[in-house]
């Protein structure tokens, strides 16, 4: 057992003395580093590390939290006396019970990169340094970079139960993107260039760069498009937004709240046969894969939707007790300070056969998205309706054609699904809110709004 195990040990037993019915410890120790440069120069770069408990205790029917840094034999018996005091003082909820003893967690190899400690902070901020200026160096038309962004992370992970459940685990991520700005006939226009890796070694800098530099002289000389209905396809990093939206909806907190558009939609017919979508925190190439969810329940691969049907909602063990279901290992926290609360794992599209030439033959006349703007916001929660600003390019004779901005995509959401007409066969994974895993995406039909 590992330092931190031990103190998740210890935190349970001094709930049980403090007069627990109860217990749950969840101990992790988290370091950070981010790197901001900007014309060749390091604007930030800043670390930080955090280590704490937090104690869940259960008396009857009432829960209480508590949490703390001070991992001392005195400070985990004060966190230990919070919790088990927050508990006598709360209302009984008849759904308020730690989470049922789990089956072996599964060892999953791959998960920590050894690089993202050996590199130093100089070095790290080199390697920003190069994405931005790979972008610069690619074309001449890139006259600036709006910002170059390296961050990794690293945390460990102890969770322990009275039940007698013991768990940990260790993990590291790391990604870099930049912004590349293009001159044009109408300003200036953007492009965006990413990569993900365990550690800092599994970066390409010039790939990155040279994708931004893409993006960004691929928009020069946009316009707005004609006003109508029409085959969309939606690229990775768009297609990834709604997947996120998706696996946000389908959390079973927000369907026994009513708040999501597949409420009530277990079973039922929600997309086309195309469109496959599992929560698979197994995954080694995803960054949100551990062996067990913050509640030390096993992580697993859920199919939510197969057959164009709504397979399963995601559980935590308290929504699993609400709604007389069994968890799906799909507890999360952002860290030792909160309660768990249901989340997404890794969420996978699976890849279909069309190549990128395929998808856009099929769309025939069309648009092609690679960027939408304030999606979360633009999204009615209860219904799925939508309306986004986006940009992309269009699509003439089946081909990419001429660049496009300042139009809207609206829709709603499962209508969406139903209609993809085709799925790429090359996926991507995307880190920005959430890590999710999808080919582009061809809609029959989506309602363009721009001149």
């Amino acid at each position: 057992m590992s330092d931190l195990g031990a103190l998740a040990s210890t935190g349970v037993e001094r709930a049980v003395a403090a007069g627990a019915g109860e217990a749950e410890a969840y101990v992790s120790e988290a370091e950070n580093r981010e790197v901001r440069v900007h014309d060749g120069e390091v604007e930030s770069l800043t670390a930080a590390t955090q280590r704490g408990l937090g104690l869940r205790a259960w008396c009857g029917a009432r829960v209480g939290y508590g949490f703390g840094t001070d991992l001392s034999a005195e400070g985990l018996a004060t966190i230990a006396a919070r919790a088990v005091e927050a508990a006598r003082a709360a209302d009984e909820d008849e759904f308020a019970a730690p989470p049922a003893a789990g089956g072996e967690a599964p060892v999953i190899d791959g998960l920590s990169d050894p690089s993202r400690a050996e590199w130093s902070p100089d070095r790290v901020a080199d390697l920003a340094l190069a994405v931005e200026r790979a972008a610069l160096e690619a074309d001449a038309r890139v006259v600036a970079v709006e910002q170059a962004v390296y961050f990794d992370s690293g945390e460990r992970v102890a969770v322990a139960a009275s039940s007698g459940m013991r768990a940990e685990y260790e993990t590291t991520s790391c990604y870099a993107y930049l912004q590349a700005l293009a001159e044009g006939e109408n300003g200036r226009e953007t492009g965006l260039g990413f990569d993900l890796a365990r550690g800092p070694a599994g970066l390409d800098p010039a790939a990155i760069g040279a994708e931004g530099a893409t993006r960004a002289t691929e928009m020069i000389g946009s316009v707005k498009p004609a006003s109508r209905r029409c085959p969309v396809v939606l690229d990775p990093t768009v297609a990834a937004s709604f997947v996120g939206l998706l696996g946000r909806a389908a959390g079973a907190d927000a369907v026994q709240r009513g708040r999501s558009p597949l409420a009530a939609r277990l079973g039922d017919e929600v997309a086309s046969t195309a469109f496959v979508l599992h929560d698979d925190g197994l995954d080694p190439r995803g960054f949100a894969t551990a062996p067990v969810d913050a509640e030390g329940t096993p992580r697993r691969r859920t199919a939510l939707i197969e057959g164009g049907r709504l397979r399963t909602f995601l559980h935590d063990a308290y929504t699993a007790r609400r709604g007389k279901a069994e968890s799906t290992g799909n507890a999360g926290r952002a860290g030792y300070r909160s309660l768990p609360g249901v989340s997404a794992s890794n969420l996978v599209v699976a890849p279909g056969t069309a190549g990128a030439e395929e998808l856009l033959a099929a769309a025939g006349k069309g648009v092609y998205v690679n960027d939408v703007a304030g999606l979360h916001s633009g999204v009615n929660p209860v219904t799925g309706v939508f309306s986004v600003g986006a940009s992309g390019r269009a699509i003439e004779g089946g081909k990419l054609a001429g660049p496009l901005r300042e139009f809207t995509i609206a829709g709603e959401l499962v209508t969406m699904l139903r209609d993809v007409q085709g799925v790429g066969s090359e996926p991507r994974w995307v880190p920005f809110g959430g890590s999710v895993s999808t080919p582009p995406l061809l809609i029959g039909e989506m309602a363009v709004s721009g001149s």
